[in-house]
């Protein structure tokens, strides 16, 4: 069959399942895969020059790469909190990091609502098995657990964090768990989120209903330790390089090997062509360890850029044609849900910040313009407790990257590497266009607990 009329016959199933005529073996499989602090410019398709990504390259390659795709917020939980309800953290009672166990909580910032329905748990309804490998980090007791959130099953690791790679401890505590058991793996996390991950997609083989497979990898978040074998390559192929960028270019590399081995499976496993693959990160590179966010302004923790836009690329082999480029639309992490639910052929209801972006999967545009916001709540000396915000609407965007410091205004059409702030006096009206639409959106957020009931 040619590109074209697999593209065409990819139309006409997604019509049949819009219309609800499609059996639930004949939906597509989801496979959304989330790394932990990529930077935007550390893959070498987006131009690293000390990198080698050629695994996670050849996704962007075979389907659609999305160049202004934004993460919900410039750290993990809130981001993780958006994919699972496709509200903004505030609006989902995350609006900062979950942290454990207790001698973190008084800096803990979220409470997962229970009263929204699920990603997964709406996935169910149209005959998905729903899945998650690998890290949780929304939550360590009922009812915020993956199995109490829709999720069918989980292999992972429930806290934030690890201290180590290799023993998988917080604060000197366990947290590696298959569904609610306990379970003491052995190697590198990457390494066992990988075979973890492969193994559910072999127990695929013989199973009709489709899966909607969450893989949420540790890496490249701290602490910056890849495995030994890595580094050395690394640093014989790179003479020079700086050893901290050495660090976090070996723990990418052996990250996108793990990746690759995750897709051999699916196309091993015949489950290739009726599965569609998300690949995206919570947030971007923290620059303090050697991330490469290029071209963009600033990293994890900060509203520019390079805190909140990361590389994305969706393939849906027979759909999708191979090499497409979206530079110019905008999309969130909030905004899978919602994109996800449509193709599955039950179009998301309820509250729901995202919207959905098949028509843009599907080659259509979408035309219409949305604010966007962005709020992080924070409890360390930095922060103090209070918040910090960043709000888009076209190509204007407004930002502060502390709650003790006034906001910036941007326009990224002329600016995009965020250098020279618009003084509000120059343009008041679109000032006050995006300050008076983050106070509404933070107004109508407040209305969420995220305090949990027994800290």
């Amino acid at each position: 069959m040619t590109t074209g009329m697999k593209f065409f016959s990819g139309l006409f199933a997604l019509a049949l399942l819009a219309l609800g005529f499609a059996t639930a073996a004949e939906k597509p499989n989801f496979l959304v895969i989330m790394v932990d602090d990529l930077g935007y410019g550390d893959l070498s398709c987006y131009g690293a020059p000390d990198l080698k990504s050629p695994n996670i390259d050849a996704l962007f390659d075979g389907g659609m790469r999305f160049d202004s795709f934004y993460a919900n917020c410039p750290v993990c939980s809130p981001t993780r909190a958006s994919l699972l309800t496709g509200l903004y953290p505030d609006n989902a009672g995350v609006p900062g990091v979950i942290r454990t166990p207790l001698p973190d909580r008084p800096t803990s910032w979220g409470n997962l609502r229970n009263d929204v329905v699920s990603l997964p748990s709406h996935l169910k309804k149209a005959g998905y098995d729903t899945a998650i490998v690998g890290k949780w980090h929304l939550g360590l007791e009922k009812p915020d657990r993956p199995n109490d959130v829709g999720f069918d099953f989980f292999h992972g690791f429930l806290g934030d964090m690890m201290d180590d790679y290799y023993d998988h401890l917080r604060h000197g505590k366990h947290y590696m768990r298959r569904n609610g058991e306990p379970v003491h793996p052995e190697g590198h996390a990457t390494d066992i989120f990988s075979d973890w991950a492969i193994s559910y997609l072999e127990e695929r083989k013989n199973k009709e209903s489709p899966f909607f497979l969450y893989l949420a990898y540790n890496a490249p978040h701290t602490p910056i330790q890849p495995p030994q074998d890595w580094l050395e390559k690394v640093k014989q192929r790179e003479p020079g390089i700086d050893e901290k960028r050495a660090g976090l270019v070996a723990l990418i590399e052996h990250l996108d090997h793990g990746v690759g081995r995750v897709i051999d499976s699916l196309k091993a496993e015949g489950l290739w062509e009726e599965t569609i693959v998300i690949f995206t990160s919570d947030n971007g590179g923290q620059s303090s360890v050697g991330a490469r966010n290029a071209p963009w302004n600033g990293g994890k923790q900060e509203m520019w850029e390079g805190g909140i836009r990361v590389g994305t690329c969706v393939t849906w082999p027979g759909v999708i044609e191979p090499g497409s480029v979206q530079r110019e639309h905008v999309s969130m992490t909030m905004d899978i849900y919602p994109t996800l639910a449509e193709i599955a052929g039950i179009p998301a209801s309820g509250q729901m910040d995202g919207r959905s972006f098949l028509p843009v999967l599907l080659g259509e545009t979408m035309m219409d313009e949305r604010p966007l916001f962005w709020v992080r709540l924070e409890g360390n000396a930095r922060y103090g407790g209070l918040p910090y915000h960043a709000a888009r609407i076209g190509d204007w965007k407004l930002l502060r990257n502390t709650p003790f410091e006034p906001y910036l205004m941007y326009n990224l059409a002329n600016d995009p590497g965020e250098q020279n702030p618009v003084p509000k006096n120059k343009a008041p009206k679109k000032y006050n266009e995006l300050f008076n639409a983050l106070m509404t959106h933070i107004n109508g957020a407040g209305r969420y607990k995220w305090q949990r009931e027994n800290p």
